[in-house]
């Protein structure tokens, strides 16, 4: 059983990354299937889940939102119960095997020891990446997008802090850091691909 998990920068391609490296070793790559899932088993607007943010979460239990999690009040606030769903949905995936994107679920499956890989990439490759990637509705500047990127990155490391003394991007904290910039995603694939086969080979 094959668990991977995929904590990425705004912009590095880390979504991608995670969908082709499990098409490449023949297992499901979770991602929007999370919060369709969660959405679906609890009678949430699968809207409201897809756009509750981390920061309300913290904001609203700053001190307490792990033992929350662990065992939720049933008044708690509705994007912890958001969180506390999104938890047992990434655990009862991932019991199965496959790819993981986001969602500190490299935290939350520690004890199931996954392995764990960072994608990341300079700024100039990130800010290509997310032009390439807009829709013909978006028309953001190169000013906007970084403002963009500071503030996605900055939501992913908070959230991580709240389960975990661990940086979010801190090399010790992953078995294989991606630097993507300049790179076409595909072209990395079969490299990491190998790389992931042995690992779980000595694991």
């Amino acid at each position: 059983m094959k668990i991977i998990t995929i904590s990425r920068k705004f912009g590095s391609g880390g979504r991608e990354l995670g969908k082709r490296l499990a098409d490449a070793l023949g297992i499901p790559c979770y991602d929007h299937e999370i919060l369709e899932a969660v959405a679906e088993r609890h009678g949430f607007d699968q809207d409201h889940v897809a756009h509750v943010s981390e920061k309300e979460i913290r904001v609203f239990y700053p001190t307490s939102i792990a033992h929350l999690l662990i065992a939720p009040h049933p008044m708690v606030h509705q994007s912890v119960k958001i969180a506390v769903a999104e938890h047992e949905i990434i655990k009862e995936i991932a019991s199965a095997g496959g790819v993981i994107v986001g969602r500190c679920s490299d935290v939350i499956l520690r004890d199931m020891h996954p392995m764990n890989l960072f994608v990341y990439a300079d700024t100039a490759s990130k800010l290509e990446r997310c032009k390439s990637k807009a829709d013909e509705t978006e028309h953001f500047s190169d000013k906007e997008l970084l403002k963009k990127m500071k503030e996605v990155d900055k939501e992913r490391a908070a959230y991580r802090a709240m389960f975990t003394e661990c940086d979010w991007g801190r090399k010790e904290s992953y078995h294989l850091c991606i630097n993507t910039s300049g790179k076409e995603i595909k072209t990395l694939i079969p490299g990491i691909a190998e790389y992931v086969k042995l690992w779980f080979s000595e694991n």
